[in-house]
């Protein structure tokens, strides 16, 4: 089972993106959309306060009615952020996204943010890491282990 460190190494684009609780609602959306991510980190100066997803958008604005313009992140936003280690492994933290219905998670260590991880790259690292042991086990099975 990977660490998520090693997950955290492994991805091209380690950058967490965040916005200011005050910050609206459609500023976050442009955020998103800019950099192609589903979530931001909500902070009010260091501090972790939320985080706040496309679909928080989709339920908390657009069913709604609210205006993406006038409504601030603060009162969209989750504001209990669940984070993890990075000695956590990727099978821990699939557990915990399907149990919780999370598709990001901050990883932090002694309070410092390292990075986030999503399902997407759970779901990635997983598909490898049964890859590699097919592999070893057709080169077994074949012969090549003797």
């Amino acid at each position: 089972m990977t660490a998520v460190a090693e997950i955290l190494k492994s991805k091209a684009d380690v950058a967490v993106y965040a916005i200011a609780p005050t910050a609206t609602v459609f500023e976050a959306l442009r955020l998103m959309a800019d950099k192609s991510i589903g979530a931001l980190l909500v902070k009010d100066g260091e501090a972790i306060v939320g985080i706040v997803t496309e679909r928080d958008y989709a339920r908390k604005i657009a069913l709604m009615g609210r205006t993406s313009t006038e409504t601030l992140v603060r009162d969209v936003m989750t504001s209990s952020v669940l984070c993890v280690h990075p000695h956590q492994t990727s099978e821990e933290c699939m557990q915990l996204m399907t149990g919780k219905r999370l598709r990001h998670l901050p990883v932090v260590d002694n309070g410092r943010l390292l990075g986030m991880i999503s399902i997407g790259d759970l779901v990635k690292d997983i598909i490898s890491e049964q890859k590699f042991i097919i592999e070893q086990l057709e080169h077994y099975i074949t012969g090549g282990g003797r």
